[in-house]
């Protein structure tokens, strides 16, 4: 399991996120069956989302979204992350993969491409807040903070890392995020910018040091105070980072009312039931004939197909909202199942 740590430097001019992943990175590389550039890409855009989501979410029901859409082979990234260290992702093409860079190290910017960078804050209420940026590099952590600059006017410097081993394992992933507050005395960006400067990565410095080594190498001179997680209650004083999928097997099954009747029963006569894979974390469902027939008590639009009321999988209808269908037609639910929904 990972860890993230937030704190004050620079006599509370700067705020601090920083964030261990090499389990997180590791567990998608291993479920996504990923290639080692884009094992580096996902657990790069992972650990920013993390390191985002405690930048800027205010409450433990919101979450964010970083979608790369991007021109290179990888052809999409997506990663999702909660206050609570909650974070899953997926690539289109996990087995995509580029030549090393000249220095020896994965090219992500080539893998991911040119593009735009779209962040989705989901809130509460459910609505959704997105903006979007186009990508500088590629690589994600300047794409990152080139967002926070662009879409929030937050300055900040983000560091991004994940190196890998033997066949493409993960050995060790992390991030930091600083975020610069308003009226930071200059000799406090002096100093940030000369530690950032002089750094030759953040993955070595990583191995070598472990999280709490690396912060007092990038804040050198800038008094690093840990916040106190304890009375949020975290009893270790750091937030678990884990990857955690919200699918379960009773939306899998919700799932298959998108299909026609007719479709569902095909499944059943030519594969003996049917076979749900969650593209974010690569989790297999498989429903037998039975089940799949309990899916009967939907209510479709005659004129084109669109769901009006179908059962959840714990027996409970879900009614489309408003009175009018996307296709223009008036909502006609028979009396019936109307007094069910």
């Amino acid at each position: 399991m990972g860890r993230i740590l937030r704190g004050l430097a620079g006599e509370g001019h700067l705020r601090v996120v920083a964030a261990e992943t090499s389990d997180v990175a590791e567990e998608a590389r291993r479920r996504h069956g990923l290639s080692p550039t884009a094992t580096a890409a996902l657990g790069r855009a992972m650990t920013g989302a993390l390191l985002l989501a405690q930048l800027l979410l205010k409450t433990p029901k919101e979450r964010i979204t970083l979608r790369l859409e991007g021109t290179g082979p990888l052809g999409g990234l997506l990663a999702e992350a909660d206050p609570q260290g909650n974070v899953r992702g997926y690539v289109q093409n996990p087995q995509a993969e580029v030549p090393l860079r000249p220095d020896g190290k994965l090219n992500v910017g080539e893998l991911v491409g040119a593009g735009v960078l779209r962040v989705d804050r989901s809130l509460p209420n459910g609505e959704i807040y997105s903006s979007t940026v186009p990508l500088v590099s590629g690589e994600i952590a300047e794409d990152l903070a080139h967002y926070l600059w662009q879409s929030e006017q937050i300055p900040s410097a983000v560091l991004l890392g994940v190196r890998v081993k033997g066949e493409g394992e993960v050995e060790v992933a992390g991030g930091v995020a600083v975020q610069v507050m308003p009226e930071a005395p200059e000799e406090v960006l002096h100093r940030l910018e000369a530690n950032l400067s002089g750094l030759a990565g953040l993955t070595p410095l990583l191995k070598e040091r472990g999280l709490e080594g690396t912060l007092e190498v990038l804040l050198a001179g800038l008094g690093f105070e840990r916040t106190d997680l304890r009375a949020l209650g975290y009893a270790l004083n750091e937030i678990p980072a884990r990857f955690r999928c919200r699918c379960s097997r009773e939306k899998a099954l919700e799932a298959l009312v998108f299909f026609t009747p007719e479709e569902r029963e095909d499944m059943i006569v030519k594969d003996g039931g049917a076979e749900v894979v969650c593209h974010w974390c690569g989790e297999v469902y498989r429903f037998s004939p039975e089940e799949i027939r309990s899916l009967v008590a939907e209510v479709r639009c005659p004129d084109c197909g669109t769901l009006w009321l179908y059962p959840r999988a714990d027996g409970t209808l879900f009614r489309i909202e408003g009175d009018t269908c996307r296709c223009g037609r008036k909502v006609e639910i028979p009396s019936e199942k109307r007094a069910q929904a």
